[in-house]
């Protein structure tokens, strides 16, 4: 009989965590094309944002690849969402001090940036959902520390015989 192993969740797969990095790497380029390089564009909150959005990206990316806790995930989580609200606003109703791009729905690099911002967006969350493991209430969230084996012998300077 074939018995399958433990499933992993999404959070703790090398491939998931690979992937979510390349999309916060592609969120951070096209916001650097959209700006005009690395410089602060008009008005001046919006450029202060898109440069915070840009590190935010770049941190969450560098940070995935090394570790799956929950605090990277859901900072990937915001790298995703964040755009996607300012891209929503910005071609409605605008935002204050900026309506350059109000009905501007189609643009090529804007609907690239969607689909990039969409898939991390539904990644994070996979992933933070898998993470507060709801089907065993009893356990850790699977990115806490493990706890030291207290039945381990060498660790506590005594052998099974006694002190």
């Amino acid at each position: 009989m074939n018995v399958p192993g433990p499933v992993l969740p999404v959070a703790s797969s090398h491939l998931a965590r690979r992937v979510a990095a390349a999309l916060c790497l592609a969120v951070a380029v096209v916001h650097v094309i959209n700006q005009g390089g690395l410089t602060v564009r008009e008005p001046r909150y919006v450029g202060i944002g898109y440069l915070v959005l840009e590190v935010e990206a770049v941190v969450a990316a560098t940070m995935l690849v090394f570790s799956a806790t929950r605090t990277w995930w859901l900072l990937s989580l915001g790298v995703a969402a964040g755009p996607l609200a300012g891209y929503v606003l910005s071609r409605s109703v605008g935002l204050p001090g900026y309506t350059d791009d109000v009905g501007n729905w189609f643009d090529p690099l804007g609907l690239a940036s969607l689909a990039v911002e969409a898939t991390l967006l539904v990644l994070a969350a996979l992933a933070v959902v898998s993470l507060v493991r709801p089907d065993r209430p009893d356990l850790p969230p699977m990115d806490a520390p493990a706890a030291p084996a207290e039945d381990d012998a060498s660790l506590s300077g005594t052998s099974m015989l006694g002190p």
